[in-house]
């Protein structure tokens, strides 16, 4: 029977760290230990884990995320590590299940689940940005090609023989999906479970989340690629993704080549249906969920989405043939020496 060691980083997140450790306190059979990392919060983050019963663990410095999760997994005893965002509420079947899944087959390795589909912060931009993601997870393999820190699980012996998380990711990055290439490496084995559901709490702004997909997840994404020399057909790098963003890039250059050089308009209306087309499910998903008008207000945002992050992706390419030609192991793994001061705090 595993034993389940929760692990929560935090840097300045009282307010959700809050409601997710009253969601955790409900599955206390199933919980070992919860232990907070407190990032150098200025904000009573200790103060809450403390009050809430965690395990908390100060860190004196801004680590990070990545070493703030490998310092609590470092404090942990259980036979099982479960990360979870400071910012998300587990279910009350959450842990169960994720217990049940190691119970049942022992050749798992690692387990991660899914936003559900009722994100709690209001707004056009968080409500789309967390439906996403929830309908990403909810259709991605079974048996994943990486891993989610989110709510992740992962054998506390596995966890340790892979070297935890890369601590050269210093925000919120891609370290758990270089975590997850790193186990598919060893031929460790990870699955995916859309029905392991938490809810995020997470509000998303314009500028917060044009910055977290470009820097944050598009930049360091494409040199984890280049790096590892892996490019998975899964969960957003999809064929059908990677199609749908070309398409919506021709749509654009030849809309733009209309009034330059008189290109006839009606040749960017195909590669905007393709593009429709192979994201006409998700569409509908957002339809039923909020609502038609609803949907007309965020298509331009995800066509969007696959603009920037095809032009982050050709800029990372370029960056690393221009800067380090073919060194892959001289490529940094974040795009912290690219960004410029007053980035938000993500």
């Amino acid at each position: 029977m595993p034993t389940i060691s929760v692990v929560i980083p935090v840097r300045n997140g009282a307010s959700n760290l809050r409601s997710c450790l009253d969601a955790i306190a409900l599955c206390q059979k199933v919980v070992r230990e919860c232990i907070v990392v407190d990032d150098n919060s200025s904000d009573g983050s200790r103060a809450v884990a403390e009050a809430a019963g965690a395990v908390v663990i100060q860190t004196q410095s801004t680590m990070g995320p990545a070493a703030a999760r490998n310092l609590g997994a470092a404090h942990a005893s259980g036979d099982l590590l479960v990360f979870i965002d400071s910012d998300v509420c587990v279910l009350t079947d959450t842990l169960q299940r994720i217990k049940a899944r190691f119970e049942e087959d022992p050749t798992l390795d690692s387990l991660f689940g899914s936003y559900d589909a009722e994100p709690a912060a209001p707004g056009l931009v968080s409500q789309y940005k967390n439906l996403l993601q929830h309908y990403v997870h909810q259709h991605g393999h079974t048996e994943a090609e990486t891993f989610w820190s989110g709510c992740g699980a992962i054998r506390s012996t596995v966890f340790r023989e892979a070297g935890g998380f890369d601590e050269r990711y210093t925000r919120p990055s891609i370290e758990d999906i270089d975590l997850g290439y790193r186990l598919k490496a060893a031929g460790h084995r990870i699955a995916l479970d859309p029905q392991i559901q938490v809810k995020h709490l997470k509000r998303w702004g314009l500028r917060r989340l044009l910055y977290s997909d470009i820097f944050d997840r598009a930049l360091p994404w494409t040199w984890l690629i280049l790096r590892s020399r892996r490019l998975p057909d899964d969960l957003n790098l999809s064929v059908s993704q990677r199609i749908t963003s070309v398409s919506v890039v021709a749509t654009v250059a030849l809309t733009i080549s209309r009034f330059v050089a008189g290109t006839p308009l009606v040749l960017a209306l195909p590669p905007l249906a393709l593009a429709i087309f192979l994201n006409r499910r998700f569409f509908r998903f957002l339809a039923v969920k909020r609502g038609w008008l609803f949907l007309a207000g965020v298509m331009p945002l995800h066509l969007a989405y696959y603009v920037y992050s095809f032009i982050a992706f050709g800029a990372g390419m370029t960056f690393y043939r221009a800067a380090y030609r073919g060194t892959e192991e001289a490529l940094p793994v974040s795009s912290k020496a690219l960004v410029q001061p007053g980035r938000p705090d993500v």
